[in-house]
């Protein structure tokens, strides 16, 4: 089964979200789920929903999105991008205003890999004198 519609990749941290674009009445799923209970912090809610709000095109269409990898955080961070850049293929008259949003713009902050002789990324070990 194709789904139809406006697609758009995100990633964000380790989480890598598919988003689909369709022309409706603003409802949204992340992976089967009302995006609400999904994501269940309303700051999230906000995030997600904030490409359609810059843009003014809240409740014009339906999102569809499958999100794994990561955490809620980084989901919710990947399904953002994917949204802007599923909106690229409605219109591409949206670029110049969600560029000045910086919607277009992945986050690079990634999680630092552990060294050899730390605790963890950075932080060594606690310094005893004697």
């Amino acid at each position: 089964m194709a789904k139809k519609g406006n697609y758009g990749t995100g990633r964000r941290k380790c989480a890598i979200a598919r988003v689909w674009l369709e022309p409706g009445e603003g409802k949204f799923q992340i992976n089967g789920r009302e995006f609400k209970e999904y994501l269940g912090r309303p700051v999230l809610e906000i995030l997600v929903q904030s490409p359609f709000a810059h843009l003014g095109l809240e409740g014009k269409y339906d999102v569809r999105a499958t999100a794994k990898g990561g955490g809620i955080t980084g989901q919710a961070g990947a399904v953002r991008l994917g949204i802007a850049r599923a909106l690229l293929e409605v219109d591409e008259e949206f670029r110049k205003p969600l560029r000045a949003g910086g919607y277009l713009t992945r986050d690079p902050r990634v999680k630092e890999s552990k060294k050899y002789g730390r605790k963890k990324a950075r932080r060594g070990f606690q310094f005893v004198k004697r």
